[in-house]
């Protein structure tokens, strides 16, 4: 199944590993953001990446 529906629920560091892995999906401010409107299907592969080695383990995804 594709991804659907990407967020960041509470207690990100900012660490911006997510960032680093996935720049299209995920920005980094003062905390770590989701970019809306995308086609996360696209990034499925780096979107599961960047949740694997988020080191507070605060993403997730619906598929």
């Amino acid at each position: 199944m594709a991804i659907t529906k990407v967020w960041i629920e509470e207690n990100c560091t900012a660490c911006g590993v997510c960032a680093d892995i996935c720049p299209e999906v995920f920005e980094l401010k003062d905390l770590a953001t989701v970019v809306q409107d995308l086609k996360y299907s696209d990034y499925e592969e780096k979107i599961k990446e960047a949740a694997e080695n988020c080191p507070v383990e605060v993403i997730r995804y619906i598929e």
